[in-house]
């Protein structure tokens, strides 16, 4: 059974209401291994009984596909971006629209990244030789880069998209260096 749900884009019956079906958490990150599919079904403008209700019927739908417990949460535009919705940056950054296979952030016009900053300053001259053979590859096999469409934007920074960034900074960990990550929402416009 399927975990990526977004992948294969699913044939679901869904309320006209619904903006977008969202699928985030730890099964979208590459290299994790999620307990269970984290499903969020995000409305135009309907009560919340109805919200209810609908997204039991998408949930129902969503485990006939999957072999894993789905957890759903519902929301309506405006409530996806309150203060206290703690679910907004990982729906924003991680989430996949079941309905498109994009990032959720494209529907709503931006292209979520991750950019990760470090220093090679403090190490030895192999082990910089290393780290640029982990992220540009070495004899014709792929770096990091190159696999995971990451960029270079400037010696020292670069940029991934969010599924990818646990990849790339477990390789930085091994190099046992000080790196950074910021997340940046960018326009499309």
């Amino acid at each position: 059974m399927m975990q990526k749900l977004w992948q294969i884009k699913p044939k679901l019956q869904y309320n006209q209401e619904v903006f977008d079906i969202v699928q985030f958490g730890s099964s979208i990150i590459e290299g994790k291994v999620p307990n269970d599919l984290d499903i969020a079904v995000i409305y135009n403008k309907l009560p919340l009984k109805e919200q209810l209700s609908y997204s039991q019927e998408i949930k129902r739908q969503l485990e006939k596909l999957s072999d894993i417990q789905i957890h759903i949460v519902s929301f309506d535009l405006y409530s996806l971006f309150e203060k206290s919705n703690f679910a907004k940056e990982g729906i924003l950054f991680y989430g996949k629209s079941l309905i498109s296979g994009e990032s959720f952030a494209k529907k709503i016009g931006f292209n979520p990244k991750t950019q990760i900053s470090y220093s090679l300053i403090n190490l030895k001259k192999k082990d910089k030789i290393r780290f640029n053979y982990m992220l540009n590859g070495k004899k014709g096999e792929y770096g990091l880069l190159r696999k995971y469409q990451g960029k270079l934007l400037k010696p020292g920074l670069i940029e991934v998209s969010p599924e990818h960034e646990e990849l790339f900074t477990s390789s930085i960990k091994e190099f046992k260096i000080n790196f950074e990550k910021k997340k940046v929402l960018t326009s499309l416009l």
